[in-house]
């Protein structure tokens, strides 16, 4: 049976904690990482009925979208809500994992989850991210030493290419140098020109551990000067990005697809809002899940008949409809349209642990808004 690490690496694999937006709280909140799990429980809010309903299942492992502790507590005493959740997870060995921003824009996340829950075709990130910036190396050492530098590096971390590493181009040559005074060569001596065999490495490594790949190369490196070039690359678009865009099968009024849009998020309380005019037609479809507002404009921008998300303030939407040819905007309740990504990363950690583990959806309806009024 895998451990509650072996469920751990599955999520961090799906949805890289370094993807979040640094003000956010994801990871392991609650858990021994030898604790063997043979049953999760996926759920949006880490709430006390959600915490109830894993210990009623037998759950051992419940993975929220939703932080337990965004933002910092002093006490964790079950006198409050979220140190009562802590104490009951605790006290029935159960762990909580929380995957939020590192999510939303991942492929299979909760955007891409909820393009699917409402049937569209050619799904896409609305806004793009790029790939963490690289950097380009290209280290001149003497032939034999080649293998001894290059290994330093790979060791500090360069030459990873996505799914791969220890990737390495080399090529040799000869170079020459002369030995100044005060100079301490390696090889040859000061005054004279020194001709050496030599190979030319080339590797790629993530910006972010420049100074640790610099550093493992000239400790590694035989030369007293060590003649290298750092080049700076350009970053690449990656597979992932904020909301997506995609088409509808067969277009729709506006108001026949709020409706469907209704019917295709999970029941709820709260309502869905619709602004525009209920018979323009739809096709190409905007979406974020949870809070959007911030991609409001790129949505229009994209070309969207309608732009579906939550949480949207009365001022942005007034000013966007004011503007000519504006896309339509549907909002609905943020539980529901996170919860339609519930089923989706459940079904990826079958599939990556097979039947070593029961996977549980919960359907207890978080939104904290009870009733709507007509």
């Amino acid at each position: 049976m895998p451990a509650l690490r072996d469920v751990i690496a599955v999520l961090d694999g799906l949805y890289d904690p370094r993807w979040a937006d640094d003000w956010d709280a994801v990871g392991t909140v609650a858990g021994d990482p030898d604790a063997e799990v043979t049953s999760i429980l996926f759920a949006v809010d880490p709430v006390q009925a959600v915490v109830d309903e894993a210990v009623e299942r037998g759950a051992q492992l419940v993975v929220t979208h939703h932080p337990l502790h965004l933002k910092g507590v002093t006490s964790v005493a079950a006198t409050t809500p979220k140190g009562r959740v802590v104490h009951t997870l605790i006290s029935h060995g159960i762990g909580l994992h929380t995957c939020h921003t590192n999510a939303d824009s991942a492929p299979r996340g909760v955007s891409e989850s909820m393009g699917l829950a409402l049937g569209l075709t050619d799904l896409r990130p609305l806004e793009t991210d790029l790939e963490s910036p690289l950097d380009k190396w290209v280290v001149y050492v003497p032939r034999d030493d080649a293998d001894r530098v290059v290994a330093a590096m790979h060791d500090a971390g360069a030459g990873r290419m996505g799914d791969y590493d220890h990737a390495q181009y080399r090529s040799d040559g000869r170079g020459s140098f002369r030995p100044l005074a005060g100079a301490e060569p390696a090889i040859g001596s000061v005054g004279d020109v020194e001709w050496v065999d030599e190979t030319r490495i080339e590797v790629v490594a993530e910006a972010r551990i420049r100074e640790s790949v610099r550093a493992a190369m000239l400790h590694a490196h035989p030369y007293e000067e060590v003649a290298y070039d750092l080049w700076p690359l350009a970053a690449r678009p990656s597979d992932r990005g904020s909301g997506r865009i995609g088409r509808l099968v067969e277009p729709m009024t506006l108001s026949a697809f709020a409706e469907h849009v209704r019917s295709a998020l999970p029941s709820h309380a709260g309502a869905t809002r619709i602004a525009g005019d209920l018979d323009r037609t739809v096709e190409t479809v905007a979406l974020c899940g949870g809070s959007g507002d911030f991609l409001l404009g790129t949505a229009d921008a994209a070309g969207a008949d309608v732009y579906v998300t939550s949480d949207l303030r009365h001022h942005p939407v007034s000013e966007h409809l004011e503007r000519p040819g504006a896309c339509a905007v549907v909002d609905v309740p943020h539980w529901a349209a996170e919860w339609t990504w519930l089923p989706t990363v459940a079904a990826a950690v079958r599939e990556a642990l097979g039947d070593t583990v029961k996977t549980h959806v919960s359907t207890i309806v978080t939104d904290p808004w009870s009733r709507t009024l007509s």
